[in-house]
């Protein structure tokens, strides 16, 4: 008989998962205050592409799967499971929390890392509706924790979900529709546009036009993909050589 398939926690390179790691390796990792640690924020919502409420953490991750698949060795990194609950602030976003409880999350996840002795953590984040979040919580742990705390977000790759400002919104529909191997749902043009809710005008309203279709899209998605690692890549790679924090992170008091 064979045995049933165990399904992924996530899209994840195996050598550099977390949970892919026993106790005893963590007590025995050869520095890991050099190590990079990823924390992935990735929220819920339908971005107005025709594809799933679960689009966002599908880019993050692909990009990060593919990211650390071609690090070299002299690069140390580590993943954790993506963080789920986060900010979303639009009608079409689904299971988020309030800012308060948003920032708890992150902090006791960021606090579980130091406290096996890692000290550089990069937070990885999807929705536009975060960007803000991750700043706040970077500098409040870099002060609570005396670690030093990054921040990369997809808009930052060229890979912007943001519903205004975003140029990116039909080769992210493109991608989406090469990585999970279905068309957008052909409705999305179709649907009514939410009214604004405290935001102005940055209600996700759905993306016009023709999207490519499956055949058209895996042609145009590998560059897409590869551009999008290689940039987080770098990014990574300036990160880490960065030089550690004086005085072992701790902010010395003000001289009067």
């Amino acid at each position: 008989m064979t045995a049933p398939l165990t399904p992924p926690l996530c899209l994840a390179d195996d050598a550099t998962f977390w949970p892919r790691f026993r106790w005893p390796e963590f007590s025995r990792w050869p520095d890991p205050a050099s190590t990079l640690v990823v924390l992935p924020l990735a929220g819920m919502a339908d971005w107005g592409l025709g594809h799933a409420l679960d689009a966002e953490e599908t880019l993050l991750l692909s990009i990060l799967l593919a990211a650390s698949q071609r690090r070299p060795p002299s690069l140390p990194l580590l993943v954790t499971p993506p963080l789920r609950f986060v900010l979303g602030p639009d009608s079409g976003c689904a299971f988020a929390v309030d800012p308060p409880v948003a920032h708890a999350l992150v902090a006791e996840v960021v606090a579980s890392i130091a406290a096996s002795g890692f000290r550089r953590v990069v937070l990885f984040n999807s929705s536009p509706w975060n960007e803000e979040l991750i700043a706040a919580a970077a500098r409040d742990l870099r002060i609570a924790h005396g670690l030093q705390i990054f921040r990369i977000s997809l808009s930052g790759l060229g890979l912007d979900l943001h519903p205004t400002r975003s140029r990116d919104r039909r080769k992210v529909q493109t991608l989406l529709t090469a990585l999970t191997g279905r068309t957008p749902d052909a409705s999305v043009g179709e649907l009514s546009v939410p009214p604004a809710r405290g935001w102005g005008d940055e209600s996700v309203r759905p993306l016009g036009g023709s999207p490519q279709s499956l055949a058209a899209a895996i042609a145009e998605s590998a560059p897409i993909l590869a551009e999008a690692a290689t940039h987080l890549l770098s990014l990574l790679g300036e990160i880490h050589a960065r030089p550690p924090l004086a005085h072992d992170g701790v902010i010395p008091p003000a001289v009067p």
